[in-house]
């Protein structure tokens, strides 16, 4: 695999910003079924994986898959992937993106027959999908479990919506074959969160305009039908095998992976900050039953690399890898001061300097795992933010990722500047870069 070392901080247009995170139209089949809220895009993942070299011989893998940008972008070109996720919606995602298998006639076909007994169940129930003020009289709608319903932000979707969600879904049980569950299922976790429900996302998931009503199946077959087109298209491409994984990116990569398999790295790693994914995919987890108990969602936050303050537990040990690490405790140290500077003592903010030297911690033990899969030599791109969520205190994520990845053996090509964003916490431009490192060979 050929090579191209990168300079280390390429010319910055300042024109591009606006549009550099933004998905081409002419990339969002596939990409569009189901995206996380500043997921990098394909167009990124393109420019590297050309710059890597990569071709039909090559694997290439995303240790954190999200929702399946660098594979399904990778299979578009006929690239073979791999990924590793442990949030199980974005897992079942990407592995609804990269199946390519459906007939989009079949499709339109059997939305069509769900769509028809969801309507038909609704008219029994006195309800339409045309939105409405006020339930009917003596009605009981379908709803979560109690235990469900606590693991949501409240008021994340209103009654009547919900119900005709869970009708549809229901139905998709009842009508799908096998073949078109999973595709019909994503393009409803999909319709919900974008149509169905209350939420806004700023990045963060919080509350918008409560609705007492939304329409939902017309939605959902809106969904149905892009997904459908898409397929059209997708049949087009050369298409590549792809594997998405469930698993924890910090450790088993070599037995899932098997040793020396990989080629090039794509990907975007959480950052340090208080973005919980978890929360941000919380009401579609909760429909989908891919989470339902706070026992379950407690066990799934402990598979994920330490980024943000709900996530830690007092049994973690990731800090270990990084106690030598100066540069980390000095960070630590000053998040700490600050935090008594400022008289700040909640839950949370006691945490601030765990977490950091969580994260860069969970990061090195990610790193030292990696190695094992890594063909000598390989490229990797790891697409990271400056961050100052944390009482503003400044963090350089890519120039400390690549200082903790030299001390593992890598050798850092370049820290490219992919983007600049406004930091709400500080008012500053904060830099989003792309961190390229070479395996050691």
């Amino acid at each position: 695999m050929a090579s191209t070392a990168h300079p280390v901080d390429v010319a910055f247009d300042p024109r591009r910003n606006a549009i550099a995170n933004k998905v081409h139209i002419s990339d969002e089949a596939a990409h569009r079924w189901y995206r996380f809220v500043l997921s990098f895009p394909p167009h990124l993942v393109r420019e590297y994986l050309e710059a890597f070299g990569c071709d039909r011989s090559s694997r290439v893998l995303d240790p954190f898959a999200g929702t399946g940008t660098t594979l399904v972008e990778a299979r578009k070109l006929g690239i073979r992937s791999a990924g590793v996720e442990a949030l199980p919606m974005a897992h079942f995602a990407s592995s609804v993106k990269l199946d390519w298998s459906p007939r989009p006639d079949r499709l339109i076909s059997a939305a069509d027959d769900i769509a028809t007994k969801t309507l038909r169940a609704l008219k029994r129930d006195g309800l339409s999908d045309q939105g409405q003020d006020e339930l009917p009289a003596r009605f009981e709608p379908l709803a979560f479990t109690a235990e469900q319903d606590g693991l949501l932000l409240a008021d994340s979707i209103s009654p009547l919506p919900l119900h005709k969600t869970l009708r549809l879904k229901q139905s998709i049980f009842d009508i799908a074959d096998s073949g078109l569950e999973s595709h019909l299922l994503l393009a409803l976790a999909n319709s919900t969160v974008r149509t169905a429900s209350n939420l806004r996302f700023g990045p963060e998931v919080g509350l918008g305009l409560i609705k007492k009503d939304a329409v939902v199946i017309s939605s959902w077959l809106k969904e149905v039908s892009q997904m459908a087109r898409d397929l059209e298209a997708l049949d087009e491409l050369p298409g590549a095998a792809a594997k998405i994984y469930r698993a924890d990116s910090r450790k088993s990569l070599r037995r899932t992976l098997g040793e020396r398999t990989i080629d090039a790295v794509v990907t975007s790693p959480p950052y340090p900050n208080e973005k919980d994914y978890t929360r941000t995919t919380r009401l579609e987890s909760v429909l989908l039953d891919l989470i339902g108990t706070r026992k379950q969602l407690r066990e799934l936050k402990k598979q994920l690399v330490r980024s943000n303050t709900r996530s830690v537990y007092r049994e973690d040990e990731d800090h270990r890898w990084v106690e030598d690490f100066e540069e980390i405790q000095d960070i630590a140290r000053r998040i700490e001061d600050r935090r008594l500077e400022l008289g700040k003592t909640s839950g949370f903010e006691r945490q601030y300097a765990r977490v950091t030297k969580l994260y860069f911690g969970g990061m090195a033990r990610h790193l030292e795992e990696l190695k094992r899969v890594l063909k000598p030599g390989a490229l990797l791109a790891y697409v990271v933010g400056d961050q100052a969520s944390y009482l503003q205190v400044m963090i350089r994520t890519g120039q400390i990722l690549g200082r903790i990845a030299e001390t593992l053996g890598y050798e850092v090509v370049s820290i490219d500047l992919f983007r600049t964003r406004l930091s709400t916490a500080t008012g500053e431009q904060l830099r989003e870069e792309v961190l390229v490192l070479r395996a050691p060979k």
